[in-house]
């Protein structure tokens, strides 16, 4: 009945919904990939050289807070491309027989998903670099960094290999799987 209600009511915007969620696609995956690329990993990466360089490492705290502070346009992005792509399934009566689309949804729940909760926390929520500094527990808080550096480098690799496969298989649909 709700998903009755939902075609009827949606179905003739498919077009609108499809735009909403190559949008919300675009933010989550560029939003912070340029920022780790061009200030956070560098700003780490210099301070690992010389790790007794005072401003280095403020250098470095200030692009991991930066970093916590621009993930909210990631974050929002997320459960909208979620949201979206639900609808997108329900309202073009796609089914889970189409191969192409089993592998994607497959690895937006088995790989982005488990990453999103975990940059959730590292970000937001009881990892948030900033809030930890302001409540005066530097140890908290370079532990923090730290967690949050392991982080990007086991899931930079998975997001460089995932997304763009992710995106093939959305444009391509590719009737070999």
């Amino acid at each position: 009945m709700m998903i009755e209600f939902l075609r009827e009511t949606l179905g003739p915007h498919y077009l609108v919904v499809k735009f909403v969620h190559v949008f919300a696609v675009m933010a989550w995956s560029w939003s912070t990939a340029i920022a780790y690329t061009s200030y956070l990993k560098p700003a780490y990466v210099k301070w690992r050289k010389n790790p007794d360089d005072a401003a280095l490492r403020q250098r470095r705290d200030w692009a991991f807070e930066q970093f916590d502070r621009g993930a909210v346009v990631e974050h929002t992005a997320f459960p909208v491309l979620l949201l979206s792509g639900g609808l997108l399934f329900v309202l073009g009566n796609w089914n889970l027989d189409f191969h192409w689309l089993l592998l994607k949804l497959s690895i937006v729940v088995l790989v982005f998903f488990p990453i999103e909760v975990a940059d959730y926390w590292l970000s937001h929520m009881g990892g948030n670099k900033y809030r930890i500094r302001t409540r005066g527990t530097p140890e908290k808080y370079q532990r923090y960094i730290q967690h949050h550096w392991r982080f990007f480098r086991i899931t930079t690799p998975l997001i460089t290999i995932f997304m763009p496969l992710v995106i093939f298989l959305a444009i391509v649909k590719p009737a070999f799987l």
